[in-house]
């Protein structure tokens, strides 16, 4: 190898580096798979083909969500138990997908997508606020679900001062959400996070903070499922994988870092903005016009 090489080599590592731990600070803060962000970015500016670039994310995916869990966790904004219910129904939509794959058609799923992302925003922008324990119920039984599987918790939250106590209601409701999320994460082949916390914070009724850790928490296991196909078929690249998943540790941690110092208003204000920047790429991919090569 050349000096020259050897040089080049470097630089596009320590860009994978660079480029890894920017999108998992930031998938990380919003609880979303960071591969949503990194493959059209490796597959655009990296040059990568799709498929090295989607194995390259699925172990930043398992890195980002591992780096995340030990600070929410401490921080205790993580729901396990939560967690635990909803991956049922997010794993059994899935594997719906799976099944279902080759029979919708693509355009139709990118827009039912895009559709889904800019009501997500809109009711997310319409909840200014993080409920509050002392709320009222939304009729008799509303809470039934969560007191009896013992779903409602408390976190602490810094920008208040205070420790936050939340209930986490309409649990049917959001198990028929996780499902969907599930199936239609793998008909397109994308991160279900972007999905999953509009349904926690929608109908679950979860503070911002609670989603995010929740699914950030949630997210690795499901990409843990596929990274051994994707290994054996031999689409996950140690070149590119390692620098990218040693950004993607470093990416979360400093994510949950500031999602544990950030007010939940300007959260949820960013996380508003990612969802329409989000949809809009859909949208576009339904009619054929590609601004980054290729969706995630």
């Amino acid at each position: 190898m050349t000096g020259a090489q050897a040089t080049m080599d470097l630089g596009y590592t320590l860009w994978l580096f660079a480029v890894s731990l920017g999108a998992s600070a930031l998938g990380g803060m919003l609880g979303m798979a960071s591969g949503i962000f990194i493959v059209p970015i490796l597959t655009m500016f990296g040059h990568l083909d799709i498929h090295v670039a989607i194995g390259a994310s699925i172990v930043s995916v398992i890195a980002c969500s591992c780096g995340g869990a030990a600070p929410f966790l401490r921080g205790r904004l993580t729901n396990v138990r939560l967690a635990v219910v909803l991956e049922t129904a997010t794993t059994l939509g899935a594997l719906s997908g799976v099944l279902l794959s080759g029979f919708i058609p693509v355009p139709a799923l990118f827009f039912i997508f895009a559709v889904i992302l800019l009501l997500s925003a809109q009711q997310m922008l319409a909840r200014r606020a993080d409920p509050i324990a002392s709320q009222g119920a939304d009729g008799p039984g509303a809470h039934s679900w969560g007191a009896s599987l013992r779903l409602d918790s408390s976190y602490p939250d810094r920008a208040l001062g205070c420790d936050v106590d939340y209930r986490v209601e309409r649990v049917p409701l959001g198990l028929s959400l996780m499902y969907g999320a599930g199936l239609i994460s793998a008909l397109l082949g994308i991160g279900s996070g972007v999905l999953k916390i509009p349904a926690m914070d929608t109908a679950l009724r979860l503070p911002i903070k609670v989603s995010s850790a929740t699914s950030n928490f949630m997210i690795g296991v499901t990409a843990a499922a596929s990274a051994g196909a994707y290994f054996l078929r031999g689409e996950i690249v140690t070149a590119i994988a390692g620098p990218v998943a040693l950004g993607s540790v470093v990416g979360a941690v400093l994510g949950a870092r500031v999602l544990m110092r950030v007010s939940s208003g300007r959260l949820r204000v960013l996380f508003v903005v990612v969802l329409a920047v989000l949809a809009v790429q859909m949208l576009l991919e339904a009619f054929g016009v590609r601004l980054f090569g290729a969706s995630t």
